[in-house]
C-alpha cells in the first residue's frame, strides 16, 4: 500500500504575500500553531481551511497542495 502525503506551498506564499504566520492565521481562523504545522506537513488542513488559504492567495488548490505519493 502506498504512503500518501498532503505537500503544500504555504511557507513560499505567505512570504511572497509578506505575512507572518500570525497573520495568516488570523486571516483564515485558525492558530500560528495550526499554520506552522500545515508549513511542516505535520497537519493536514480541513477542505474548508485549505480553500480559505487558496483564497488569501487567490491561487487554485492544486496550486497551493498537492498529494505525494510514496510506493
Amino acid at each position: 500500500m502506498a504512503f500518501v502525503k498532503l505537500n503544500n506551498r504555504v511557507k513560499e506564499l505567505r512570504a511572497r504575500f509578506d505575512l507572518t504566520q500570525e497573520q495568516l492565521a488570523k486571516k483564515v481562523g485558525v492558530t500560528r500553531q495550526t499554520i506552522a504545522a500545515i508549513e511542516k506537513g505535520d497537519y493536514v488542513p480541513s477542505l474548508l481551511l485549505a480553500l480559505n488559504i487558496c483564497k488569501v492567495f487567490h491561487l487554485p488548490m492544486e496550486e497551493t497542495f498537492w498529494l505525494l505519493e510514496d510506493d
